[in-house]
């Protein structure tokens, strides 16, 4: 497969499990039952496969499928050893309610990596390559979007014109809703320019709510941005 140029070292290939993301994202089986979703960046997330299986017609997007699974999967196995290893080390930045410990978290972090590279071989076309703020997808293909851990987190790297080149670009592919979690950085603070993004989707006639959540692993994580059509 080819990989576009792209350089492995730079791609952090870690997933949440599909109960994460229903806490993060506040939705039940039944809210996604038959209905179009694009993870967003999905990297080694498991939403796909597990939502696929109960009901769900979801796909993940992300530029790190340029690679192989087989690739991908060792690569993500160094990067939850690595972060575990951080983590060990600034263990009061995280709120352990629901990881009971390091090891838990090990767990978790396997079994997603697990479950999405399996659904991966077995279902390629739900794993599709794209750079953001591009998306190969026709108006308004999904009811849905998810996006956790990327736009916002990354504040400090990603300008404010990227932010708003990929909202403009969710908005134009999700039909109904988009959600985001976190709206904090990797610091711990609130991205400094939301303000300026909540402006800018009023201004595109998209609504906003900040929606507090029941997931809270990050210190100051616990808030959800949803965006209604």
């Amino acid at each position: 497969m080819k990989n576009s140029g792209l350089d492995l070292n730079r791609i952090i290939f870690i997933g949440r499990s599909y109960e994460e993301y229903e806490h993060m994202f506040q939705f039940s089986n039944d809210d996604i039952a038959s209905k179009r979703i694009l993870d967003c960046p999905g990297g080694a997330c498991s939403f796909t496969a597990v939502a696929n299986q109960r009901g769900g017609k979801a796909k993940s997007v992300d530029i790190a499928y340029a690679y192989s699974w087989d690739i991908l999967y060792a690569k993500g196995k160094e990067d939850i050893k690595h972060a575990i290893e951080q983590m060990s080390k600034a263990q009061d930045q995280y709120k352990w309610n629901y990881f009971s410990n390091l090891a838990d978290l090990l767990d978790h972090r396997t079994h997603a990596l697990d479950l999405s590279t399996t659904d991966r071989r077995a279902n390629p076309e739900n794993y599709i390559e794209a750079a953001l703020p591009q998306l190969p997808f026709q108006d308004k293909q999904f009811d849905l979007i998810l996006s956790a851990h990327f736009l916002f987190m990354y504040g400090e790297r990603l300008s404010l014109q990227f932010h708003l080149d990929t909202l403009q670009e969710m908005m134009r592919v999700a039909e109904e809703e988009i959600r985001i979690y976190p709206i904090i950085q990797l610091d711990g603070r609130r991205y400094p320019l939301l303000d300026e993004v909540l402006s800018y989707v009023d201004r595109e006639g998209w609504t906003s709510e900040l929606v507090n959540v029941s997931y809270e692993f990050q210190r100051g994580a616990n808030q959800m941005l949803k965006l209604s059509r």
